[in-house]
């Protein structure tokens, strides 16, 4: 009886050490998942800030992208110029953005501005190219960096790489004197809207034209003269 004992005893034993081993395997196949995703986002918005870069470039411009697993997509974004005084819309430009995710990792290129992660945990690595003079009776200056393309998307596992090819043009749009505010489509806008308070902008976030994206709304205060300056990409992606 006591022999049986021991047997059974280190049958428990073998199987709880079984347990033990699938769950510390499955523990740190979720480490090495979770790394990999992260390292996948951090080099996907290295990647997209190298490759569109409306302000810098004139002329063709190329940059590979490379990730591990997930997809890169287009989607449909607007940048908006409105009059402060009234809300209507002075300019409206179809940017379009770039949209990577893999897992609950998610990079976003939106006219020239790149960001990473969801929600709240969202942060902005580089700032849209808007600039505004301090004060009132200054200038305001607009960038916009309508992608040229749409309905692509590349995907892939076990290693992708594309290429964005970029052929950059730049025209600029005398706006006139007036009180102006600059709108935003982005589907993570916390940290938008936080830089531009940082520049001294009123803003509020809210879903302008009713498609589910909210967009940021940057108010400048003080008459100042405005321009608009379209830095138009005309991406191809693939290769």
């Amino acid at each position: 009886m006591r022999g049986q004992s021991s047997v059974v005893g280190v049958a428990l034993l073998v199987g709880l050490t079984v347990v033990s081993l699938g769950a510390l395997t499955t523990g740190v196949g979720m480490i090495v998942e979770e790394h990999a995703s992260r390292a996948d986002a951090a080099r996907v918005a290295a990647d997209l800030d190298a490759a569109v870069t409306p302000v810098e470039t004139t002329g063709r411009h190329r940059e590979r992208v490379a990730f591990a697993d997930g997809s890169l997509r287009t989607v449909e974004r607007d940048l908006r110029v409105l009059d402060a005084t009234d809300g209507e819309v002075v300019e409206r430009v179809r940017v379009g953005g770039l949209v990577f995710e893999s897992g609950d990792r998610r990079v976003a290129s939106v006219s020239g501005a790149v960001l990473r992660g969801r929600g709240e945990g969202a942060t902005l690595r580089t700032p849209p190219p808007v600039t505004a003079s301090t004060g009132g009776g200054g200038v305001l200056i607009v960038g916009a960096a309508p992608l040229g393309t749409d309905g692509v998307t590349v995907s892939g596992s076990g290693g992708t790489t594309t290429t964005l090819r970029t052929n950059v043009t730049h025209a600029r749009t005398d706006l006139g004197r007036g009180t102006f505010a600059v709108a935003i489509e982005t589907a993570t806008p916390d940290p938008v809207a936080s830089w531009f308070a940082e520049q001294g902008a009123r803003t509020r976030i809210e879903d302008i034209d009713g498609d589910g994206i909210p967009s940021v709304v940057a108010r400048f205060e003080g008459e100042r003269r405005a321009y608009l300056v379209v830095h138009d990409l005309d991406l191809e992606v693939g290769g």
